[in-house]
């Protein structure tokens, strides 16, 4: 099953997030299917790509918690 989840990258105690599509036995920092945007934890910054996400719900992925909330802020699904 394809999951919209969160990839950590950044240095320590400076995290950044790639938001990206995987298959969901795959370990955090593995090999991403696709990425579909980012997201900064310490300046709050977010870029999706928001036909990428979109195509990807039709298909079937399925967000975890996190990545909701921040489709849900960024207003591409509705609660």
């Amino acid at each position: 099953m394809l999951k919209l989840r969160l990839k950590r990258t950044g240095k320590k105690r400076a995290p950044s997030y790639r938001i990206v599509v995987m298959e969901h036995t795959s370990r955090r920092d593995g090999r991403p299917v696709d990425e579909v945007g980012f997201y900064n934890t310490i300046t709050k910054q977010s870029k999706l790509d928001t036909p990428k996400i979109v195509k990807w719900l039709e298909n079937g992925a399925k967000p975890t918690e996190t990545v909701m909330y921040l489709l849900q802020k960024a207003n591409i699904i509705q609660k």
